[in-house]
């Protein structure tokens, strides 16, 4: 069975990883890591290779930035070319990035069966890209590996037939449990000057956050005000970066010093981290600030409070498993949900059916057994 692997974002990186690892000792496979390029360069995408122990990519078709149909578009100009030559039995998709629906749109046109890991997410607002990217992909792919029991209730209210959804687990917690002991004593927050469970770590890149001046202020307001209490680190995305220096509002943050000393009070950013250093950062604080998906998933494995920036979540059972609080970006709101946790925490949580660090395992199984 011929298999192409196809990344194109650093989410995708953490859930391939596993998956590799698995089709490495089974014989019965012969697989190409296809990187769309999607992410590009040493901070945001090179990192995670090398944390992650990932094969340098058997081909690289480097597409680069650019609106969503130019990159899209790019995608599967080149990737058309990929599969032309190498003609594989499967490919396999993960996640929701545009690399996902654009190489699942190309396979599906020259007859070439299509696996979607993570598939079922949903947060039924289309004003998301990666909505429309989820959507479009599972009506087409042949096979549909889920994460929990919303997935599998979310596909077959659409109409997929059963025998395509496969219920194997999370396959981001094989990564994450794999290298959660390495991570554990790599030091970083120390490095940085913040001390263990004093301090808030943070994500925040979605447009709906930093693309329009008010919003992100307020946003930004509210965080100066909280880190009079507890330190806030914030490693920006370059996106983030952009429009705080764009919008005048490079006040409200403070670049970390040098000097290793403790971080007082304030909003302290720095460059993107590899996975490793932001998973350390991220298990020894207080609780994690966000507007990511996958952040939601591993802080509820973690045990770690999470305070999501988004108004809806396609990854639900994350507030079942009572972790994780959604608060959109009302600035009210965020400073509510972050001092409640400040002065009590969360209470109990759980972690969810096979979140157990063998679901790479579970999907090359499942795709030998379905055959070519």
């Amino acid at each position: 069975m011929k298999v192409i692997n196809v990344v194109g974002a650093r989410p995708n990186f953490m859930k391939i990883a596993p998956i590799i690892d698995a089709m490495n000792l089974r014989s019965e496979i012969e697989h190409l890591l296809v990187h769309t390029g999607q992410h590009y360069g040493q901070k945001m995408s090179q990192a995670f290779f090398d944390d992650l122990g990932l094969p340098k990519p058997d081909i690289d078709l480097g597409v680069g930035s650019g609106s969503h149909a130019v990159q899209t578009a790019g995608i599967m100009v080149a990737f058309e070319q990929v599969l032309l030559e190498h003609k594989p039995d499967w490919v396999i998709v993960v996640g929701d990035v545009n690399s996902t629906m654009a190489c699942t749109i190309t396979a599906k046109k020259l007859n070439v069966k299509v696996a979607h890991v993570e598939a079922g997410l949903r947060s039924r607002d289309m004003t998301m890209p990666e909505e429309i990217n989820r959507l479009c992909t599972d009506v087409l792919v042949d096979a549909l590996f889920t994460t929990d029991h919303f997935a599998d209730e979310n596909l077959i209210q659409e109409g997929v037939p059963q025998d395509k959804i496969h219920f194997v687990g999370n396959v981001m917690i094989d990564t994450l449990l794999k290298h959660r002991d390495k991570a554990q004593d790599l030091g970083t927050f120390e490095r940085f000057g913040l001390e263990p469970g004093q301090y808030v770590a943070m994500t925040m890149h979605r447009p709906g956050n930093v693309d329009e001046k008010s919003t992100l202020q307020g946003i930004l307001e509210v965080l100066k005000r909280l880190s009079h209490d507890i330190p806030i680190f914030f490693p920006i995305h370059p996106r983030t970066a952009k429009m705080i220096s764009q919008f005048g509002l490079d006040d409200y943050v403070s670049t970390i010093p040098k000097d290793g000393k403790k971080l007082g009070p304030g909003v302290w950013v720095t460059d993107p981290l590899g996975y490793l250093d932001f998973l350390n950062v991220n298990m020894h604080s207080r609780l994690v600030l966000t507007d990511s998906g996958g952040l939601q998933e591993e802080t509820t494995v973690l045990g770690i409070p999470c305070v999501t920036m988004r108004p809806n979540t396609e990854r639900p059972i994350t507030c079942e498993m009572g972790t994780n609080l959604i608060v959109g970006n009302d600035p009210q709101l965020i400073e509510s949900a972050v001092c409640k946790i400040l002065a009590g925490g969360i209470g109990e949580h759980r972690i969810p059916p096979k979140w157990d660090g063998k679901v790479g395992q579970r999907i090359v199984a499942k795709l030998i057994e379905l055959g070519v």
